[in-house]
């Protein structure tokens, strides 16, 4: 995945939302996005991992995490069994993270 120029985040600062599929700060940054997360997720041992939404910046993974979600890993859970797990949490938390936050982001009367 490409960084998002900073240009850009700067001048939608605390706009744009990202969904990371680990447990930020762990297992974020360049390169880690998708199986690659859980694959190492797995290899390093890890008793939980998740989800985390956050601001972008103009950094990989780097912004304010807004949001965690958690899952305990199984005894031989593999990075493909661990993706389906997580798949389920963003599937449910991020639509309802997105709305919770732009309603907050709303001034009352205000419209935008």
């Amino acid at each position: 995945m490409k960084l998002i120029p900073s240009g850009l985040t700067q001048n939608f600062d605390a706009r744009i939302l990202n969904i990371h599929p680990a447990l930020l700060p762990k297992f974020g940054g360049k390169g880690m996005y998708g199986m690659n997360v859980h694959k190492a997720v797995v290899k390093a041992g890890e008793q939980e991992s998740g989800i985390s939404i956050h601001l972008v910046n103009e950094h990989y993974d780097e912004g304010d995490v807004l949001f965690q979600a958690f899952y305990s890993l199984k005894e031989g859970e593999t990075p493909d069994s661990l993706a389906a797990e997580v798949l389920k949490l963003e599937h449910y938390h991020y639509p309802r993270q997105i709305e919770e936050y732009v309603f907050d982001q709303l001034e009352p009367g205000v419209s935008n």
